[in-house]
């Protein structure tokens, strides 16, 4: 199962997403795209797709969202849980795209970087 955390409005994601399908997925894997705007995931599942990308939560965060400033989020004093809370309530903020697969996860970031997924 694939699973790409998507939002179509954003042409990184969307190149992901056309990758995966033209390049990546030819034995035709189910695949399940969530549009995270519209289903914003919870600070559980936050948790566990911060745990698959291996990565510091910061690293799951767009710094060049508004919501980013008007937040505070630059404070280094602030702690993984309140960064969780920040996510979960602004969606936004949220990397993307981010393409999960057999329980490991990558920021489409360029789209090449989701090559790793299927080697």
């Amino acid at each position: 199962m694939i699973t790409i955390y998507h939002n179509p409005r954003c042409s990184k994601s969307r190149a992901t997403c056309e990758l995966i399908a033209a390049t990546y997925n030819y034995a035709g894997e189910a695949t399940e795209v969530i549009e995270y705007l519209k289903r914003p995931l919870t600070v559980a599942q936050l948790q566990q797709l911060n745990q698959q990308l291996g990565c510091a939560v910061r690293e799951m965060i767009r710094d060049s969202e508004p919501e980013y400033e008007e937040l505070g989020l630059s404070n280094a004093a602030l702690s993984d849980a309140q960064l969780y809370e920040a996510l979960a309530a602004r969606p936004i903020l949220l990397q993307r795209p981010i393409v999960v697969r057999n329980g490991r996860a990558v920021i489409g970031r360029p789209p090449e970087n989701v090559a790793t997924l299927f080697a």
